[in-house]
């Protein structure tokens, strides 16, 4: 019990220092690091994944939304013709609507030319942007590069840390014109990051490539969407502009700090680096009461039962939007060892572990889709079965007595639906099916809202 004991006080200690690390009156990001597995079985080696977790303050008032600075980049190609882009100037003139006169904003259009329909500035004459969306003209080829880096210019005439500078890109096409590969898209979306700029991409129906679009938005943690009908843009579009107004911290970077022979093994979702034993990662942004967490597999060396140790300290930094400050905040992580496997059992962090489920499965879900991709269809849909019972299995331990876990039990039966649809021989099918998976892997991935 004495470990128990030390572990409790340890707790308490930890929820005080989280109340005293308030500054003034500015709401802070909540802070949590845990383990799935707080309490171990003693003397042997085993793994261990570390969550620690980040949680956006409420904003109190619409007044209280931070001021942002964005770029709408127009895919007018000519596949766009028609009713798309017909609801894509609509989904971006209710867009303008919903801003105020202390946002920035510019709209960009582009085929294989790219042009500045509206240049950044003040949303002082709504009519004005709204007229120049109107008279956005369809034709030529799709050069998404050059369309993203146009938007990233205007962003930058108004760059700053204290409001959302982000690109929202939305195309229905392949990028055929100048840099088009998902690789160089990810880099841009990587160098974008650095300076602080997001870039959120929409899918619109089943031409546009899901790998390229997902790259861009996972190396600058902007959100992504699939849109497989035009009507729903202007819902999608409602849902991406409360996210922007919604941030409560950017620049977020994240360190953790590994003790007594604690060896990482991987970073789950996100991309992170590791040197050295310290594990290092960037979230561009997080929102008022949204979630976003890294998830860490470490190895944890041998342990003496009773025995309670700190295995890790994280480091996190972030400028809040709120105080306009840079807030520092550190949590340490210990971990306990035990004889009894009932011990170990009850000391289970069921939402830790969850999360942890989560992820793994995502991981399954995209080596199963990489099979698929080659050809391997009978080795895709099986990887896609165990991961549906290996969800369903973790849905119902990791729930009530009366109930499975709902997340785990709503993924579990998504993969079924997939594993039943990935062998279809309709290459339209297959397409559709493909983005849908792409774009809930990059949900799972990024938690994203």
């Amino acid at each position: 019990m004495k470990f128990f004991i030390h572990y409790l006080k340890h707790l308490l200690l930890l929820s005080f220092a989280a109340v005293m690390s308030s500054t003034g009156y500015a709401d802070t990001v909540n802070i949590s690091a845990s383990l799935a597995t707080p309490v171990i079985q003693a003397g042997k080696t085993q793994t261990a994944f570390l969550k620690v977790g980040l949680t956006g303050f409420s904003m109190p008032t619409q007044r209280e939304r931070s001021a942002s600075n964005l770029a709408i980049v127009i895919d007018k190609s000519g596949s766009m013709s028609g009713d798309r882009i017909e609801r894509a100037k609509e989904a971006a003139i209710m867009a303008i609507e919903s801003l105020g006169v202390n946002d920035i904003v510019s709209v960009i259009a582009f085929d294989h030319r790219v042009e500045v329909v509206a240049p950044a500035s003040k949303v002082l004459d709504k009519m004005l942007i709204t007229q120049a969306i109107k008279n956005i003209q369809v034709g030529g080829s799709t050069g998404l590069f050059a369309g993203v880096s146009k938007g990233a210019f205007e962003v930058r005439k108004f760059l700053d840390k204290t409001r959302v500078n982000r690109v929202i890109l939305l195309s229905d096409g392949q990028a055929n014109a100048g840099p088009s590969s998902p690789a160089e898209l990810g880099q841009l979306g990587n160098m974008l990051a650095r300076e602080g700029i997001s870039v959120s991409t929409i899918g619109l129906g089943t031409g546009y490539n899901e790998d390229l679009m997902t790259q861009l938005a996972t190396y600058s943690d902007g959100n992504h969407f699939f849109v497989a009908n035009s009507r729903d843009l202007a819902q999608v579009f409602q849902k991406e502009f409360g996210d922007v107004g919604a941030v409560v911290a950017q620049d977020v970077e994240l360190s953790v700090r590994l003790k007594r022979g604690v060896k990482p093994l991987r970073v789950l979702g996100r991309e992170g680096e590791i040197t050295n034993g310290v594990v290092h990662l960037r979230m561009n942004q997080l929102s008022s009461q949204q979630e976003k967490y890294a998830l860490l597999e470490v190895e944890v060396p041998p342990g003496k039962a009773g025995e309670n140790v700190d295995i890790a300290t994280v480091e996190v930094a972030y400028l809040n939007m709120q105080s306009k400050n840079k807030d520092k905040l550190t949590r340490s992580v210990a971990l306990g060892f035990a004889d009894s496997p009932e011990l170990v059992a009850k000391s289970v962090d069921k939402k830790v572990m969850v999360s942890a489920v989560q992820q793994i499965a995502n991981e399954n879900s995209k080596q199963a889709l990489q099979l698929r991709d080659q050809g391997k269809v009978t080795e895709a849909k099986k990887l896609m079965e165990i991961n549906a019972a290996y969800l369903s299995s973790n849905a119902r331990s990791l729930g009530s007595d009366d109930a499975p876990t709902p997340e785990l039990e709503a993924q579990a039966v998504e993969t079924k639906n997939q594993a039943i649809q990935i062998e279809s021989k309709d290459s339209r099918q297959w397409n559709i099916l493909r983005k849908g998976m792409r774009a809930e892997q990059y949900k799972i991935e990024k938690q994203q809202k």
